[in-house]
């Protein structure tokens, strides 16, 4: 059992986000005893989705990105949802906040339609990732290797394709947010 006491982990998600690519990763981050905060565009609870089209549950925010600061957090995970990620990758402070956590070489985890974001803060040149696969051409177009496959893991990134991928994305995830805690303390 990978244990992730006291990390500090942020997910980023607004309205739209893919409520499994949320609440599986954020369950499992807790279980494993990483503290975990949900920041969004405005306080208030957001909009899950399945599937892009079915509205699921409500999601409580505990931040805005106008109120946290990436050296805060020792690690990041991004939601997907087709909506979510095209909103985010829109905002200003968002990519700031993904090219701080990348610049400090700090773990990311980024599921479906969420490497839009890394596209958009200017990222994914030369790194090699997997994506929903509509995406793609996005991810090439913007210098990045694309791979059709379950899980990739590039450095301090790992990405998945879609929802029926998160177990395996999530034992990597974990892995990757271990290690990174491991390399902190030695």
């Amino acid at each position: 059992m990978i244990k992730l006491t006291e990390m500090q982990v942020a997910v980023l998600a607004t309205d739209g986000v893919e409520e499994s690519e949320l609440v599986e990763p954020v369950k499992a981050l807790r279980d494993a005893g990483a503290k975990v905060t949900i920041v969004s565009l405005s306080p208030g609870p957001i909009q899950g989705m399945r599937q892009d089209l079915n509205k699921t549950d409500k999601i409580t925010v505990d931040r805005t990105i106008w109120d946290t600061s990436a050296q805060e957090f020792d690690a990041l995970h991004l939601p997907g949802g087709t909506v979510n990620a095209d909103t985010m990758r829109m905002v200003p402070e968002v990519q700031a906040f993904l090219r701080a956590m990348d610049a400090d070489g700090k773990p990311i985890a980024a599921i479906c339609h969420a490497p839009w974001e890394l596209v958009s803060a200017g990222l994914v040149r030369d790194r090699t990732l997997t994506s929903y696969h509509t995406i793609q051409d996005d991810i090439r177009n913007a210098g990045g290797h694309w791979v059709d496959r379950e899980m990739v893991q590039d450095r301090n990134w790992v990405t998945s394709r879609q929802p029926r991928d998160l177990p395996a994305f999530i034992q990597a995830m974990l892995a990757l947010f271990s290690n990174a805690t491991l390399a902190a303390h030695h």
